[in-house]
């Protein structure tokens, strides 16, 4: 027999999740299961969803009724790319977990993609140099200095919704699944007040861009040296850098 507060939890949860968590649970696991089959690296990207949802392989390998020794050689390309049916019990393995210890990541999830201000999100398969990242979206680095941690994805955002709209207690959500991304800034005039909101957030982005600007505030910039955040610029055209952005999503 459950006792009333267990019972009451699972009830909750029930309940959240038949409200909420048909829809959420469908984008979500669409997003992961579609990162693993585009990847040529399918391994890696199941470890990497393993540890945004902080499910240890102990953790998933009793939920799916197979030992550790497995998720490792699945993780680690010991073992041929999974098929479908492998992936898709993956997928539904690590979201069971996080329905049973309160949905907080497919809550996230979907908060995270709620806000207007909020153009584009996604996860990169694998890490980005900053280098790279910059060579990418063809930009140049202003101020701040290029960090040895990968860029594991972007958010776009547009700069006066994002001021408008995302207060500090929200900011998070824009940080996706890791804050070692790129926060890309459209519509920007000078970039003082992102980089205000940027530093006013304890989370801080592996890298600011601003997107086509008139010209930088000497302030944005002494901001993000003082934060140790790498301030970019780029002038390349919005759909051939979301685009490129987007390639490396699924490559």
């Amino acid at each position: 027999m459950l006792s009333t507060t267990i019972a009451d939890f699972i009830y909750d949860i029930f309940i959240y999740y038949a409200v909420n968590g048909i829809s959420m649970y469908e984008k979500l696991a669409e997003k992961m299961a579609g990162e693993i089959v585009l990847s040529d690296q399918p391994g890696m990207v199941i470890k990497k969803w393993r540890e945004l949802f902080e499910i240890t392989p102990q953790q998933l390998a009793k939920n799916l009724g197979i030992s550790v020794s497995v998720i490792s050689d699945y993780e680690l390309g010991r073992r041929s790319s999974p098929g479908s049916r492998i992936i898709k019990k993956f997928v539904n393995g690590l979201i069971d977990i996080d329905i049973h210890n309160g949905a907080k990541y497919i809550k996230m999830f979907s908060e995270s993609n709620s806000n207007e201000a909020i153009i584009s999100m996604r996860e990169f398969p694998t890490g980005i140099m900053p280098e790279n990242f910059i060579e990418l979206i063809d930009g140049e680095l202003v101020a701040g200095e290029l960090q040895r941690k990968t860029i594991n994805g972007y958010t776009i955002l547009d700069s006066v919704k994002a001021i408008m709209s995302i207060d500090s207690s929200e900011f998070r959500k824009v940080y996706g699944w890791s804050n070692e991304r790129a926060l890309v800034f459209m519509g920007v005039k000078y970039g003082r007040s992102p980089m205000i909101a940027v530093r006013a957030h304890p989370i801080k982005p592996g890298m600011v861009v601003f997107h086509r600007p008139e010209r930088i505030d000497v302030l944005a910039m002494k901001l993000a040296e003082i934060e140790n955040i790498p301030l970019v610029r780029t002038d390349m055209d919005t759909e051939t850098m979301i685009k490129k952005m987007e390639k490396e999503v699924i490559e």
